[in-house]
Formats: C-alpha cells, structure tokens, sequence
C-alpha cells in the first residue's frame, strides 16, 4: 500500500468497478472475461512497476514509466468504456441521450448552435480550429513535462491524479448519459469534409481524431462504430484543469495553453463535434475534479500511510 501513489490507486479503482459493471449491464459473456482478464493484468501492471521503483528510486527508466503510465492508460480505458457503452445498448436497448442535449440546445438559445455557427464557417477558421483541437493531446503533455522537470514527486504528482480523475469522471458521464454529437444528428457526418472544408492539414486531423474514436476511414455505418463521448464535452473539462493548473503553477507555456485551450473549446461546437450543454457539462465536471481530487489525495495517503499531503 505504501508504495502506491493515489494515482495508482485511482487507476486500480477504476478498473475494478469498471469490471464488475461490465457483466451487472451486459451479462457474463466473452467480452466481459476478456475485460476481467485484461485489466487484472493492468492492475498487476501496476503493483509490479510501484515495487520495482521503490526498490530502485534512482532508476530514470523506471521514474518514467511510473510517472507517465497514465498517459496511455487513459486512452486504454476510454476504449473500454466505449466496450461496455456499446454492450449496454445491445442488451438493455437503451439509445443515445442526443434528443436531450438538442432539446436543452434549442431551449436556451432558440436554435441550434453548431447550424447558426455554420454561417461563419471558412476554411481558413476551420483550419485554425481543428488544429486548436487536436492540441487538446499536446498541452496537457507539455503542461505535465514541465512539472515533471520542476517538482515530479509534489505538483507533477497531484496534476497527474486530478487529469487521470478528471478523465474517469469523464467516462462515467459518458455511460450515464451516451451520445454521438451533433456531427450525427443535425450534420451529415459523411459529407464533413465538404461541408466545413479546411486549407491543409484539416481533413487528416479530422480522419485521425475520427479513427481515435472507433470511426475508420470510409466506415459502412459511422454511426454504430462512434464512441458515446459527447456529455460532459472531456475536451472542455480537461481543457479547463490545465489552464488552471498552467497559472496556479505558473508554466512557462501557460499563456500559449491559454489561448490555444480557448479557441479548442470553441472549436468543440464550431467543427460539430458537442453540443452547448456538453461544454457546460465539461465546465461542471472540471469544477467537480478540483473539489474533489485534494480530499481523495489526503485519504488515499492517510489510509495507504504513506503520509498526508501539506496544506
């Protein structure tokens, strides 16, 4: 227990409830052995790296990987969750949330904001945003090697735990509440390209971001493939935490993460990928991590006794 940091534990939690949901909704079948299988081995994964570097804290190597396993870890279990979403459908029949989400979107602003911004739409905008877009990957990265190289068992250490948990809020919004986008619903997801055409580069970021969420290239039915990923908007919420963190810790880059954070987050409605409320979800979710995260830290290390965080 002591050689586990909350993220570790955070990490080993999730997966067990994600485990034991999976066959409560979809039923005991292959897809859920193979779960129980792949993330007992994860779990092990763990216990085994958190051994390793407390027997040989100087090994770099190590260091590393303990610090920055998350990173894949996270888009491991945005997988899994797309699994069980997918599953649940199937066996319960339950059907997206998007008429919810267009509905709200209507009754607050009288229309449908991903339509009324398609007049403003132009490639060279286009361009701009879905580059600010897919920046999402990169600023929490660059604001994690920063803290990595400044402070790797204090700052680094607790924006790693609130980004990993502001992700698993995430997916658990995404089981609640499962939804497509308006890319789906009120656009012709097929004709995209076409329709909000960028200058360069904006058809193969397009292309790899659909690809990261299930949709390959000329896909029969994108719409069965696609992850339920729209409430709370994970772009706007994750967004949010690392603008905070970049100024309560003052990165270097923090003025660069600022201004790319707030053209992705418009971005999110303008290239039709959320719906308003998802951003006010997102909104929501990030305000959720910050009071929560420092509470579960404290009694992760109270209970493991490995000590309890100053202040």
């Amino acid at each position: 227990m002591r050689n586990l940091r909350p993220v570790d534990a955070l990490t080993i939690v999730f997966l067990l409830l994600l485990t034991g949901f999976f066959p409560v909704v979809a039923g005991l079948n292959g897809e859920a052995l193979l779960l129980f299988a792949a993330n007992a081995a994860i779990a092990a994964g763990i216990l085994g790296l958190a051994a390793a570097h407390a027997s040989s804290p100087g090994n770099r190597p190590l260091s590393l990987a303990r610090s920055f396993y998350p990173v894949p870890m996270i888009f491991i279990a945005f997988k899994e969750v797309h699994v069980v979403i997918q599953s649940m459908q199937q066996t319960m029949q339950r059907g997206d949330f998007d008429a919810a989400f267009i509905a709200i979107d209507r009754w607050l602003f009288g229309a449908d904001p991903t339509v009324w911004m398609s007049r403003f739409s132009h490639p060279a905008l286009t361009e701009l945003l879905q580059v600010s877009y897919t920046s999402y990957y990169f600023i929490m990265i660059a604001l994690g090697v920063e803290l990595y190289r400044r402070d790797p068992g204090g700052m680094f250490s607790n924006v790693i735990f609130c980004i990993t948990y502001g992700f698993f809020l995430s997916y658990a919004g995404y089981i609640a509440f499962p939804g497509v986008g308006p890319r789906f619903t009120l656009h012709d997801f097929g004709s995209m390209n076409t329709e909000l055409p960028g200058l360069f580069i904006t058809d193969f970021l397009r292309e790899a971001i659909n690809a990261g969420e299930s949709i390959p290239a000329n896909a029969a039915n994108p719409l069965a493939l696609a992850q339920r990923d729209v409430f709370p908007s994970g772009h706007t919420q994750m967004t949010l935490l690392t603008i905070f963190f970049s100024w309560k810790y003052r990165v270097r880059s923090r003025h660069v993460i600022t201004i790319l954070g707030t053209l992705l987050i418009l971005s999110t409605v303008y290239l039709r990928y959320h719906y308003v409320v998802d951003l006010a979800g997102g909104a929501l979710f990030a305000a959720l991590t910050l009071l929560t995260a420092p509470h579960l830290i404290y009694s992760w290390k109270r209970f493991s006794g490995a000590g309890t965080p100053p202040g």
